[in-house]
């Protein structure tokens, strides 16, 4: 498909995602053809203000919305507990949907979205916008299989919230074959110890309430390179990616990489992880 509809369903529109997709779509991808052509939002006076600010129209819910989109992108980035009742609004209507990060508050439930998902024929994928970046063009070039060892970096207010980000970004370079996990620290600064198939390792050190740059370092056979990640186009990158998705109908990302990250964040809150390894 050469363009298309979306439609943004939210707890709160007014948030950094809604407003950041919308001005890439309408500028550094407008070529693509994309439009956010509607929306709504559980607080639906907040959503309706955000809507007439930025010239979207607002529709009082997903059934009234759904004739004017072609694929849906569910936000709520700071508020994962609400996007299984989202999305138990929008697969029925069986359009390519985005799902935004956090995907989901616990492995039970991220595993009831997929399922939802498959029982209406949905494809769908969801991702923090750590899986598009420099490092990951910087694997590419190596080759996944020549990374013996992986450190991520990442910050951001909370643990429940930010943790999403340096683990995301460990486990799309690394894939979703982990063996066992440990957590390190459990104040404001953390750390995830990974074990994963063939040997390979990874630590994710996620430092909150502090001025921690996401970077990541990768270990081959023959040396480390130690990668800043610049996030000045990893937004514009993500947005890509979920405009491949609603073109061709074809989710992008491997599921079980999602389903490894929501695992992982779910051990590391138990009191097991914070003794020794457990294994997945």
């Amino acid at each position: 498909m050469a363009g298309g509809r979306i439609g943004y369903v939210d707890l709160d529109l007014d948030n950094f995602h809604a407003n950041t997709y919308l001005k890439l779509l309408r500028e550094d991808l407008a070529d693509r053809g994309w439009v956010v052509t509607g929306c709504t939002g559980l607080r639906a006076e907040a959503g309706r203000a955000w809507a007439g600010r930025h010239g979207v129209t607002y529709y009082d819910s997903v059934a009234e919305l759904d004739a004017h989109v072609d694929g849906y992108a569910v936000l709520a980035p700071s508020n994962p507990e609400v996007h299984l009742a989202l999305c138990e609004q929008v697969f029925p209507y069986r359009k390519p949907t985005y799902v935004d990060k956090t995907f989901a508050p616990d492995l039970a439930t991220a595993e009831r979205i997929f399922a939802l998902a498959d029982q209406y024929g949905v494809p769908m994928q969801t991702s923090s916008a750590l899986r598009y970046t420099n490092v990951h063009d910087q694997l590419a070039e190596l080759g996944r299989d020549q990374v013996r060892h992986l450190v991520t970096w990442g910050g951001g207010s909370s643990f429940a919230e930010y943790a999403i980000h340096p683990t995301e970004l460990a486990i799309s370079c690394l894939g979703p074959e982990i063996e066992r996990v440990m957590r390190r620290g459990t104040g404001d600064h953390s750390q995830l110890l990974l074990d994963l198939s063939h040997g390979r390792t990874a630590v994710v050190n996620v430092y909150t309430n502090a001025n921690t740059p996401f970077a990541a370092s990768l270990t081959t056979a023959d040396r480390t390179l130690l990668i800043p990640v610049d996030t000045s186009r990893i937004f514009l990158n993500m947005a890509a990616a979920m405009l491949e998705l609603f073109a061709s109908g074809q989710p992008n990302i491997d599921r079980r990489e999602s389903l490894a990250i929501r695992r992982v964040l779910d051990l590391a809150e138990t009191a097991e992880a914070q003794q020794g390894f457990v294994p997945l």
